[in-house]
């Protein structure tokens, strides 16, 4: 800054300047303000100066000058904020559509998905009896994957609604599971009675009471019954002896070795009448593709499940058996999640080395033909759960 700017600068301040030069030193400042206005928004620094400095600085003639630098200031601010807030949410937005796109990859890349509800439908079927779950998937955006469903029980013909079912995934590892039952279980519990040779009166469960809930109760309706054999049968054997009688087997309890060679044993494993079926059992019938774009199509496939035997395919069964729990122990940290009670490595060890030996199972149909399996010697004791009125279609051969 030259001397005699400084002197023109230093009389605008007193206020003697002539009218021409008041006009050149005022273009002046204006330049300096726009100069200092940028500097300031570039370095976002804020440096107010006092009445008597703007009065120095600006004289008497240029009051309003403070206010203008204030309102460049405050706008430079407020596009900072809206900047970094674009910046954030632009962030933010990458990675919601980078990890939506990661976790339908994962769960979609080899079925994956598909599998883990055959793992967990599989893992709730053989240890609760005449209990299944239809699994529906929900992929999440952040790595996560939700199951839900309901748990489907069957009593008579009817299939019955008793609660709900959800597990949370997180790529692949399962966090958080929940049973919700929805309604109040009328018996005492799940339970059958292992046979021992030369069981004794004295160490038999009983069950006089659940004779007689059954006698107490009308024609008009249908139970479901919790069976223990006096001795061991071959999935076949037992089909056999429910041939030519009006009810129908749901579930059979099987030996798995010292962990059911209890007393009484409230958390059996077994396998549902109905096989489970997973998707390489599937036989296809019809498959056709329909083409969408340039970049790919939509295949459909119709597929039907094997047939079998009402009272026999006993061999099937259990190679069917033993398939689901080969399944659940390559996805063991699935399984134990959801049964975290048994042992599947022992269990399937057992069972390869001593076959399928059925102590149980649960049957259901008319009261009046579930009294009827009093007379039966191979029957050792009974457990009714629930009841229902009458819903059911015969089935005597």
């Amino acid at each position: 800054m030259s001397e005699e700017f400084k002197e023109k600068l230093r009389r605008y301040g007193e206020g003697t300047l002539a009218d021409k030069d008041r006009d050149e030193v005022e273009r002046e400042l204006e330049k300096m303000e726009a100069y200092q206005a940028y500097l300031d928004e570039l370095m976002s620094e804020e440096k107010p100066a006092s009445d008597e400095e703007k009065s120095i600085k600006f004289g008497k003639g240029k009051r309003n000058r403070p206010g203008k630098e204030k309102k460049i200031i405050r706008r430079g601010k407020w596009k900072a904020r809206i900047s970094n807030t674009l910046t954030v949410i632009s962030a933010f937005l990458i990675f919601l559509i980078v990890s939506s796109i990661i976790t339908a990859l994962f769960y979609g890349t080899g079925e994956r998905g598909e599998t883990y509800r055959d793992v967990v439908s599989s893992a709730i079927a053989v240890s609760q009896p005449n209990t299944i779950v239809h699994l529906s998937s929900d992929s999440g955006p952040f790595f996560s994957m939700n199951l839900q469903g309901e748990i489907i029980k069957q009593i008579g013909d009817a299939r019955i609604n008793v609660g709900d079912y959800s597990m949370k995934f997180l790529l692949g590892w399962p966090r958080i599971y929940s049973y919700s039952w929805t309604y109040e279980r009328s018996g005492t519990g799940n339970y059958f009675i292992y046979p021992t040779e030369n069981q004794s009166a004295e160490n038999r469960m009983d069950d006089s009471s659940d004779w007689e809930k059954l006698e107490k109760l009308p024609e008009g309706t249908v139970g479901e019954a919790y069976l223990s054999f006096e001795q061991f049968f071959t999935t076949d054997e037992l089909l056999k002896k429910f041939q030519h009688k009006n009810l129908e087997l749901l579930w059979f309890a099987a030996d798995t070795g010292p962990r059911t060679q209890e007393p009484v044993i409230n958390d059996p494993l077994g396998f549902p009448s109905t096989p489970i079926w997973h998707a390489d059992d599937m036989k296809v019938t019809q498959e056709s593709k329909k083409k969408w774009g340039w970049f790919g199509g939509v295949t459909s496939r119709t597929s039907v499940s094997p047939s079998v035997d009402s009272y026999g395919d006993g061999e099937l069964r259990n190679a069917n058996f033993l398939k689901t729990l080969h399944l659940m122990q390559e996805h063991k940290s699935i399984a134990n999640k959801v049964i975290p009670f048994i042992d599947l490595d022992d269990s399937i060890s057992y069972l390869e080395k001593n076959g399928v030996r059925l102590y149980g199972a649960v049957v259901t149909g008319p009261v009046k033909e579930l009294l009827k399996l009093k007379e039966e010697k191979w029957v050792s004791n009974i457990h009714v759960e629930e009841v229902r009125l009458w819903n059911w279609q015969d089935r005597e051969n």
